[in-house]
């Protein structure tokens, strides 16, 4: 049922990534294209940063209940949207209950499962994106290649259904707390205004208007890292600000490899747009990158010596860095189709740098506090 959870929103990105240029085609909206993928994130972190209290008050069961209905409801309104507002609503709900169920994977593994399967339970976690890269674009684009996208996301309400429906008879309750954690407020406003700031300066078309909103986002990302420093109600655990305290670059490092994941959203537009292709083959292209993170992952999670350990961690990065200056090197307007198969591989070997450090960067978040609640909120924070 973990597994399930994080499934379903990995199945979601590569499916809506296949289908919103066909989506964008008949309801308009291509101005806020990037909004769609911008919002479903944001709504995901913050989903995530709840995911704390909503064991204390719900449990495991409860929990996870909500978070495949906020999808199911999301999945809905996408599929019955007149007008791109109305999308990006639905992608908001889609968004809350992803967000929700990935956090509860990770926060749940911790206390499922021996510490010494943390790395092959974030693995498998990982690995639903490798079923994703399948099953989305080829359920996406088929769907959008017969006009059909809006059954794609019925069908998404249809497998939250089933999966909720489930979880009563295969998830124990877990136990409640009055005391719930609280919700640190101003952090989420912060970070929302942040990605609201940078989103905004994407759709301007002055350059010092976009300038500008690149600047405020910046401001209150510093304001967010201040806040948190000082305040009691925080998303990342205190142990990530204590000095010479390693978690914040393994915070970081997560950041990094999660941009890249973020990339894949916009490959499918790429393919149609500068390629002509047909919305199935682009939507394949677009989950080049989770393929090489999952192929990589099966091996990788299985490395437990630690000079080992420390070289996935540093070599993973780097290469997906390298993986996507040369797919930025080899963009072609008009690009012809041998040309565009060598996105692939190129997309592939960026995808492994994620897979390769991903999972032991995972457990090293997790393994960082030893106070139980701590513990929590730290693997929480992994998904954002």
């Amino acid at each position: 049922m973990l597994a399930a959870g994080v499934l379903v929103g990995a199945v979601n990105i590569y499916l809506a990534s296949s289908m919103l240029p066909t989506a964008v085609a008949e309801i308009g909206g291509e101005s806020f294209y990037a909004w769609n993928m911008t919002l479903y994130l944001v709504a995901m972190v913050i989903a995530t940063m709840l995911v704390s209290r909503f064991l204390a008050r719900w449990g495991n069961a409860g929990a996870y209940l909500i978070g495949f209905a906020l999808f199911m409801v999301g999945s809905l309104a996408c599929a019955a949207s007149p007008t791109m507002p109305v999308l990006l609503v639905g992608r908001c709900f889609q968004g809350l209950g992803a967000g929700l169920l990935s956090g509860l994977g990770f926060a749940v593994i911790r206390s499922a499962l021996p510490r010494r399967l943390w790395t092959r339970g974030n693995a498998l976690m990982s690995a639903m994106y490798g079923v994703g890269n399948f099953a989305g674009p080829a359920l996406g684009g088929l769907c959008a290649q017969f006009g059909s996208w809006r059954l794609a996301f019925v069908l998404m309400a249809g497998i939250a259904a089933v999966c909720g429906a489930a979880v009563p008879r295969v998830l124990p309750r877990g136990e409640r707390s009055d005391a719930a954690s609280p919700v640190p407020a101003t952090s989420l406003a912060l970070a929302v205004a942040a990605t609201v700031a940078v989103s905004v300066a994407g759709i301007l078309h002055d350059t010092m208007a976009r300038a500008a909103g690149i600047a405020m986002a910046l401001l209150l990302v510093v304001g967010f890292v201040a806040h948190e420093r000082r305040s009691a109600r925080r998303v990342f655990p205190a142990a990530t600000y204590r000095a010479g305290s390693t978690l914040k670059w393994v915070y970081l490092t997560l950041g990094l490899l999660s941009f890249g994941v973020a990339v894949e959203s916009f490959v499918p537009l790429f393919g149609q747009r500068l390629a002509g292709l047909p919305p199935l083959a682009a939507g394949f292209f677009g989950a080049a990158v989770s393929l090489g993170w999952s192929l990589t992952q099966i091996a990788g999670s299985s490395a437990v010596r630690e000079r080992t350990v420390r070289q996935l961690r540093t070599t993973g990065p780097v290469l997906l860095a390298l993986g996507f200056l040369v797919q930025g090197l080899l963009q072609r307007e008009h690009a012809s189709i041998w040309w565009v198969i060598i996105w692939a591989p190129v997309l592939c070997v960026a995808g492994s740098g994620i897979g390769l450090a991903y999972p032991h960067l995972s457990v090293a978040a997790m393994s960082a506090a030893t106070d139980p609640e701590e513990g929590r909120q730290a693997a929480a924070a992994i998904a954002p």
